[in-house]
């Protein structure tokens, strides 16, 4: 539990498996392992609870670590594929709290080209969840995704809001989707029938600085960004978006993103319990670029191209927080327009770093 929670903990179980008792609140030198650390969330998370005071952070990437998106000072580094069962006991062995972030996953141009790696992530949670509760672990957090939401609720650009009931009947984004479903229910039995807290998160589209940008498994906002610095550099007055324009996300920015997942993970109310992680601040894919442009002070619009061929997704997807609200008081407040600025100008930063010859990270 963070320090400052006053939430009461839950003081029995419903399940048959191990017993479930009072905690006593984490301290600062409990250890917390966070998988995926080599990456854009995990690593904004282990800088997150470093931050707050925690002295024991486990953070665990298969990516080699110069690969790494952040490098957090004090913090135990482990290169390890956590798909492999005997890694899994590596990572959670002592941990009072787990995180699993690990995953392959990128943008739409990945997820529906590369769905057979993406199912493959199943043995990520398999195998953590279960060497989470060998260990003992008091809680285990797994970030799940908006790709779990039954598909046919989004085929049109002014979809409603999803709620976290919408996942049911299933009819979840092929691969990637089905993946993030069936890991869920995992987390679900193994506290209904074992005991453990588990907490899922369905991320809704995350972005900010020191994420990927360039190499195909890049968001929306960084793909832009990108895309308009590469425009101004070149001099050129063209653009290529994926799809028709007309296509409609919600964006979260990284700050909100951590600090939810510490939220959720703390909240004993939402044991088992699918919840949406998300900004309710719906934009097109044309109006997203738009707002790239205003960032950049371009004084006249990109000449925009439509790839109607590329990966697209699906036509709309917009985050309900009526129940983060009613659970937590609290839901992602970051403005669209702050957070790309803060996005932009650090993507335009690495850009030129690249093109000056200098090694910088690209995901």
């Amino acid at each position: 539990m963070s320090p400052g929670d006053t939430r009461k903990p839950a003081t029995a179980s419903h399940t048959t498996g191990r017993a479930v008792e009072d905690e006593t609140p984490l301290r600062h030198d409990d250890l917390i392992a966070i998988t995926g650390a080599g990456g854009f969330i995990g690593g904004n998370l282990a800088l997150y609870f470093r931050n707050k005071g925690f002295t024991r952070i486990r953070a665990v990437d298969k990516k080699p670590l110069y690969e790494w998106y952040l490098h957090v000072p004090s913090v135990e580094n482990l290169c390890l594929d956590v798909s492999v069962e005997a890694n899994c006991h590596r990572v959670c062995e002592g941990a009072m709290e787990v995180y699993n972030l690990a995953a392959d996953m990128g943008g739409m141009g990945f997820i529906e080209r590369f769905r057979v790696e993406c199912l493959r992530s199943i043995l990520i949670n398999t195998h953590m969840v279960e060497a989470a509760y060998r260990a003992g672990a008091r809680r285990y957090f797994f970030s799940s995704s908006a790709c779990a939401y039954n598909t046919d609720l989004q085929q049109d650009p002014n979809v409603r809001a999803l709620k976290e009931s919408d996942a049911y009947p299933a009819m979840a984004e092929r691969g990637y989707g089905w993946e993030k479903l069936m890991s869920e229910m995992f987390c679900q039995e193994y506290w209904a029938e074992r005991g453990m807290k588990t907490f899922i998160a369905r991320f809704h589209n995350v972005y900010g600085p020191n994420g990927t940008w360039d190499g195909g498994r890049e968001k929306a906002p960084a793909a832009l960004s990108r895309k308009v610095v590469d425009a101004i550099e070149t001099g050129s007055k063209d653009i290529t978006l994926w799809g028709d324009g007309r296509q409609t996300r919600s964006f979260m920015y990284i700050d909100d993103c951590v600090e939810g997942i510490d939220k959720i993970t703390h909240c004993d109310e939402l044991i088992a319990t699918p919840i949406n992680l998300g900004s309710s601040e719906l934009v097109s894919i044309n109006d997203l670029l738009t707002k790239v442009e205003h960032v950049a002070g371009l004084n006249e619009r990109l000449k925009r191209h439509y790839d109607l061929d590329a990966p697209r997704g699906v036509a709309g997807r917009n985050s309900d927080n009526t129940f983060i609200k009613q659970v937590l008081k609290w839901e992602p407040t970051t403005p669209l327009d702050k957070g790309l600025a803060i996005t932009f100008r650090w993507i335009q930063e690495q850009y030129r770093r690249r093109r000056a010859g200098m090694r910088v990270g690209v995901g």
